[in-house]
């Protein structure tokens, strides 16, 4: 089969390349997808280049942990009925070599889930990351209902889904921070009631106004390194800070202004959802998607030849919304 892999980290045009692979198959308890799209995560880029660490797990490693394609042979155990059912996949580099970034992957069968009638492929490669990172970013230790929600880049790939979400579980007010005329329209048509320009606007005096003075109950964080400090200022007390990802190695939480307000901080990374965790957010979301409730926006989508090119869009985040491979030609 084909597939892009990499052997060390480094720029994508030094260490990524399109190389034959065995046609894996699948053993007892798994399915073989067929794969017609890999998505594009920055997690995907970081690892390939080696932001958190320059040691590969393995050898070898085929990248990207989101896909979608068919089922086109199961293993022992596994329903034979699934053989022919279109899915959207899951955690496919998580902790193993071989990711979507090919033309076949084979996975545990829970990880291959139905994709509903209806639904772009391309969209079904959008999920696993980016949508259950911001149902779950919602929906945790209680949700937001009768809340007021901050969602910090609430045009992003997460930022997007995370404003849908808010607004399906009916909080107060939603206010996304964005950075460009372009990024606030899709904010607000994803569901913002306000939307603040992080870089011109004077963000506590608009969040005070959009508010009532009552400030923030839950801010959705992209970036925790850059804005704890900011985000315990803009806190109701008893509010709660949710992080999904930081542009720095450490997160330093000011102590003062958090215990004074009873601050909770909750960090978690999709990849490690606990079982039942994401046992709900991908009902939810697989629901949502049958119903076509929800909005998405792909911003670029480059056969798997231009993995290079996909990569330095997501690096250097010059495409608002998600990127995606077409793994035929």
């Amino acid at each position: 089969m084909r597939a892009a892999v990499y052997d060390r980290t480094g720029p994508a045009r030094d260490v990524l390349r399109i190389v034959e692979l065995p046609t894996p198959i699948p053993g007892p308890g798994e399915v073989r997808v067929k794969l017609a799209w890999s998505g594009v995560n920055p997690s995907d880029v970081k690892t390939r280049g080696g932001v958190r660490t320059t040691t590969l797990p393995f050898p070898q490693i085929v990248p990207h942990s989101d896909g979608a394609g068919v089922i086109d042979v199961v293993g022992e155990h596994v329903a034979p009925a699934r053989v022919g059912e279109p899915v959207w996949v899951w955690n496919a580099a998580w902790g193993r070599p071989y990711g979507t970034a090919a033309e076949y992957v084979v996975l545990p069968e829970q990880q291959a889930v139905p994709l509903p009638a209806g639904v772009d492929p391309a969209i079904g490669a959008c999920l696993g990351i980016p949508a259950l990172t911001a149902y779950h970013a919602v929906a945790v230790d209680g949700g937001v209902a009768n809340k007021r929600v901050l969602v910090a880049g609430g045009a992003g790939a997460v930022g997007q889904y995370a404003v849908q979400f808010a607004k399906l579980h009916g909080p107060t007010s939603i206010i996304a921070t964005i950075s460009s005329a372009a990024k606030a329209a899709l904010a607000t048509a994803a569901g913002a009631d306000h939307v603040v320009n992080y870089k011109t606007d004077d963000l506590a005096a608009c969040v005070l106004a959009a508010t009532d003075g009552h400030g923030i109950d839950r801010i959705i964080e992209v970036d925790g390194g850059v804005n704890m400090a900011q985000d315990l200022a803009l806190l109701h007390p008893e509010g709660d800070i949710v992080v999904y990802g930081s542009s720095a190695a450490a997160v330093t939480v000011p102590f003062m202004p958090a215990i004074t307000k009873n601050v909770r901080v909750r960090f978690f990374i999709v990849y490690n959802l606990a079982p039942a965790a994401r046992a709900r957010a991908i009902t939810e979301v697989t629901a949502l998607l049958a119903m076509h409730r929800l909005t998405h926006t792909i911003g670029a989508r480059l056969p798997l030849a231009r993995i290079v090119e996909a990569h330095e869009l997501v690096e250097q985040g010059q495409v608002v919304g998600n990127v995606v491979l077409a793994i035929a030609d």
